[in-house]
């Protein structure tokens, strides 16, 4: 399936309200902090997942999707490409399903894309949660 055009994609970022952002740091400098921030100010429920971090941006953070204690409607990959399809097998095992599943820039599956689209979730490859929606959504 092609990418979403600017109208979906927008649509796609007024629905959402609750994301987990998979790979959470709150390193200074580095992009997964910067988009974090972005989206917490935003006003985004961001839930971090992180295996060995207990609290980034403040904020409890999980070890795994599966430890979230309530369904997201985005997950956000800060993840190498090598990951994603776990990742995405990860998602399926869920008893809810997300929305949307958002790989970064530079990041990419074809097999988290063959795996999630079939189920009805939204697959997004290589590009930035925080320019796009700022971008097509506008600095609340």
């Amino acid at each position: 399936m092609l990418q979403p055009n600017d109208t979906e994609l927008a649509a796609l970022l007024q629905s959402v309200k609750t994301i987990a952002v998979v790979g959470a740091k709150d390193r200074q400098g580095q992009p997964v902090d910067r988009v974090g921030r972005y989206l917490i100010e935003q006003g985004f429920d961001v839930l971090p997942v992180h295996p060995k971090r207990r609290d980034v941006w403040g904020l409890p953070t999980f070890a795994s999707l599966a430890e979230l204690p309530r369904p997201v409607d985005m997950v956000n990959l800060f993840r190498a490409s090598k990951f994603c399809a776990d990742h995405a097998r990860e998602v399926l095992e869920l008893e809810w399903l997300p929305s949307c599943f958002w790989m970064q820039q530079g990041i990419a599956s074809p097999e988290a894309r063959k795996l999630l689209e079939p189920v009805g979730i939204t697959v997004i490859e290589d590009r930035c949660l925080m320019v796009e929606h700022s971008r097509l959504m506008g600095k609340s």
